[in-house]
């Protein structure tokens, strides 16, 4: 069982399905939403995800056409998102996980649009775009 939480507090959420993949984004939107050179982010069964405490003090935001991220309305933490081409998935910031996911990100995804300023030291897989293809 995944649990997380926002900075504040005020918003919990429970993940008891799959993990589906974990990658590290390097998308502009995951840049500029988390203020760093990627996003640490775990794909989740939609089936087995659920807002525990707080789901008032969650604000949705439509960062692109089909894709909606939800923000801690108190703190301004980034807790997760869900969009259109993913039906079925949510996506967790790992940043906000109260507990150890106990694997390590698989792949670094949108890579060609990564930040010039940072290298990528490690050995996991590089795709140029999004999500690889199972």
């Amino acid at each position: 069982m995944l649990t997380g939480s926002c900075h504040c507090g005020k918003v919990r959420y429970e993940s008891a399905g799959k993990i589906l993949i974990f990658v590290n984004c390097h998308c502009p939107d995951c840049r500029k939403f988390s203020g760093s050179a990627f996003s640490s982010v775990l794909a989740v069964e939609e089936s087995g995800f659920k807002v525990v405490a707080g789901a008032d003090n969650l604000v949705p935001y439509n960062s692109s056409p089909g894709k909606y991220r939800s923000f801690c309305k108190t703190c301004g933490c980034h807790l997760f998102a869900r969009a259109e081409q993913r039906p079925g998935m949510v996506l967790l910031r790992a940043g906000s996980l109260d507990v150890d996911p106990r694997l390590q990100p698989q792949s670094h995804i949108w890579v060609s649009m990564k930040a010039p300023w940072h290298e990528i030291c490690d050995s996991a897989k590089q795709f140029p775009e999004g999500f690889p293809k199972k």
